[in-house]
């Protein structure tokens, strides 16, 4: 009895392994062409194989020990183990790996937000200079190598609970709408990039200064602006300063981390310190 036993799981389990085989052989791998099956194909192919090597050794078990009550209970306890597994693996495993893929992608973003600041940021900072009314601000916007996490989330959060909805730019309305319209392309070019989806507060930036090249572009008497068309468009400007400072500041931060022979020239050329040289001094 034993031998036929024996020799019944011996051949379930080749079958179980034939038709693992068979199924993982159709498995979407890319052909010649480069082409792919349908998602929805090879994950049925999972399923099913999957399902037929368990089955298989349940059938295995069974024909082996006739133990059909063992089989019962321990599909039980793990059907009882199952919302658990589900929810460590489902939401919290993936939420965690998530959450790293979008901290691993925010760090590479910062090369595109540097690469902002370098062509259009910096210069638009000292365009708008909020600074220039409000002097108690200048402290919060000079950060060092003495300064540290508390330093820079003070100094956000100054910067996003300021209220610039009534700054004029210190440059005028047509020196900037100048300056903004000779970055169009490369707005344009950021605003293309899938990734910055991921960076949100750096998409809604950029939405901002691109709505207040639009407003200036589509005007043709910025010297002398109505009283309310100037108040519209102060609140532009107060809009994109409160965003623009905060992103600098972030920056900033991320430079002193991890680049500090970049931030070395940033602190030099510090649109707000008065006495600013990139030759030291």
């Amino acid at each position: 009895i034993l031998r036929n036993r024996c020799c019944v799981t011996s051949t379930t389990f080749n079958f179980a392994l034939s038709t693992f085989n068979y199924l993982f052989l159709l498995l979407p791998f890319p052909n010649i062409c480069g082409k792919l099956t349908s998602m929805k194909d090879w994950r049925i192919k999972y399923g099913l194989g999957f399902l037929a090597v368990a089955l298989t050794f349940n059938i295995a078990h069974y024909l082996l020990f006739n133990d059909s009550g063992y089989i019962l209970k321990f599909i039980v306890a793990q059907l009882g183990f199952l919302p658990v597994s589900v929810f460590l693996v489902t939401i919290v495993l993936n939420q965690l790996m998530a959450q790293r893929e979008k901290q691993a992608l925010l760090k590479k973003m910062n090369m595109v937000v540097g690469t902002f600041f370098s062509e259009v940021g910096t210069a638009l900072l000292a365009l708008i200079d909020p600074a220039a009314t409000d002097e108690s601000l200048r402290n919060d916007l000079l950060p060092s190598n003495n300064w540290t996490e508390e330093d820079y989330q003070r100094a956000i959060a100054t910067a996003k609970a300021g209220k610039f909805s009534g700054h004029t730019p210190a440059a005028g309305f047509g020196e900037l709408r100048t300056f903004l319209l000779s970055k169009r392309e490369f707005l344009l070019l950021l605003l293309g990039n899938p990734n910055l989806l991921e960076h949100e507060s750096f998409t809604e930036l950029l939405w901002a200064v691109f709505h207040l090249a639009e407003e200036l572009s589509n005007r043709e008497d910025l010297d002398n602006p109505g009283p309310k068309d100037a108040e519209h468009l102060n609140g532009d400007v107060g809009r994109v300063t409160g965003l623009l400072l905060g992103e600098w500041l972030s920056y900033m931060q991320h430079l002193q981390e991890d680049y500090p022979y970049l931030f070395s020239l940033a602190v030099r050329t510090n649109p707000f310190d008065c006495d600013a040289s990139a030759a030291i001094r």
